[in-house]
């Protein structure tokens, strides 16, 4: 398979994806990425205008040792702490970051040229700790193109309006159900609507809403494979582009009302959607699914790097494919629904996990820093 770097993405599916209105974003990162000009060429070449990342992305990258090894050394002299030192090294690498995609941040007014950072995955339950790390790490990194992540649970939902309205722009992550992402949307117009009675220019803050998509074909298909039957196995490889394509219509649906009419008005910035999860779990599915069929304007189809390299070199990018199927993508979750398998369930379940990975793969990263810092000749706490 050929790399993005060697495609030609001018003429390729990639430049279709961005014409039609789909922001590209990288889903990783790594000093090693950083310091070798891959990201630079990504962004030069590869239509790449952003940059996700996530505590498992940061426990492959950081947890190597490859790139960091002369920080986490001047970490152990100075004597840190390990969840200073995690810090010290993810917000550098973000701040990197966020230097590269710079010119595409001035070039878009802002739009596009973010890197997103995500808070402690330990606190996604507690709405205080969250808004005290979101305005922790947007200090740390200190870049106007950062993001802050902040997952959609219970607890996040009051903290994403609290961020919005000190304006920090948020990534909020870890969205599976349409209800769900409808209070993310109403959190993130609360937080508007306090940015503005603040004073604060809300034409400065930007969103996105992270909906996950591969993991709910995942499990959907886990229970349809069970159930054995004809009509459930023709369902599979379905729900989660049905789940996604209902979730475009609820922000259609949303970004048109009249709360969100007098907050455009203050020329504020719709959320935009992010598809999330977009790799292919499924190796009987193409591997381009999530983004050939999740086309549409004003979007954002964040990938990692397999993806990337996949869509440039067979992507079939054939326009708007998501508001012309509204009504099959309810007659599909319908149809799964009437099979016994719980919609609420699923995704109830989906959420659950997608934070419990999150803190594994956050607390792997602190042994493995532990480790390293140990190996200095430091104690670290």
């Amino acid at each position: 398979m050929i790399t993005v770097t060697e495609a030609t993405a001018s003429a390729g599916a990639l430049k279709r994806l961005s014409d039609e209105g789909v922001s590209i974003w990288l889903d990783d990162l790594s000093r090693r990425r950083i310091e070798s000009g891959s990201l630079a060429g990504l962004v030069e070449t590869g239509n790449v205008v952003g940059v996700t990342t996530n505590p498992s992305i940061f426990q492959a990258a950081i947890g190597s040792g490859e790139g960091y090894e002369e920080q986490l050394a001047d970490l152990a002299v100075r004597g840190v702490t390990v969840d200073e030192a995690v810090r010290m090294m993810t917000t550098a690498d973000v701040r990197a970051a966020a230097d590269v995609l710079r010119p595409v941040y001035d070039a878009t007014g802002g739009r596009d040229g973010r890197v997103s950072i995500e808070v402690d995955p330990r606190l996604a339950h507690d709405t205080a700790a969250t808004v005290a790390e979101a305005r922790q790490l947007a200090w740390l990194v200190d870049r106007p193109n950062v993001m802050i992540k902040i997952p959609a649970t219970k607890a996040g939902l009051p903290a994403i309006t609290e961020v919005i309205g000190a304006g920090i722009s948020v990534n909020v992550t870890l969205i599976f159900s349409l209800e769900r992402y409808r209070e993310v949307m109403d959190a993130y117009l609360a937080g508007l609507e306090q940015a503005q009675a603040a004073g604060l220019d809300l034409s400065a803050i930007h969103s996105v809403a992270s909906f996950f998509v591969s993991r709910v074909d995942s499990e959907i298909d886990k229970r349809l494979t069970l159930l054995g039957t004809d009509e459930a196995l023709a369902l599979k490889g379905r729900a989660a582009l049905a789940n996604a394509r209902l979730a475009y219509e609820a922000y259609e649906q949303v970004f048109a009302g009249p709360r969100w009419q007098a907050l455009g008005g203050a020329r504020a910035n719709r959320q935009r959607p992010l598809w999330a999860s977009t790799g292919v779990k499924d190796p009987a599915y193409k591997d381009t699914l999530y983004v050939d069929e999740l086309v549409a304007p004003g979007t954002v189809n964040t990938m990692p790097e397999a993806t990337l390299n996949a869509v440039a070199d067979h992507g079939d990018v054939q326009g708007d494919t998501v508001t012309g199927g509204y009504a099959q993508a309810r007659a599909d979750l319908a149809a799964v629904e009437r099979l016994g398998i719980s919609y609420d369930e699923v995704v109830r379940q989906l959420e659950d996990e997608g934070v419990a990975k999150f803190e594994v793969a956050w607390q792997d990263l602190l042994d493995a820093v532990t480790k390293s810092l140990n190996s200095k000749g430091v104690d670290a706490e």
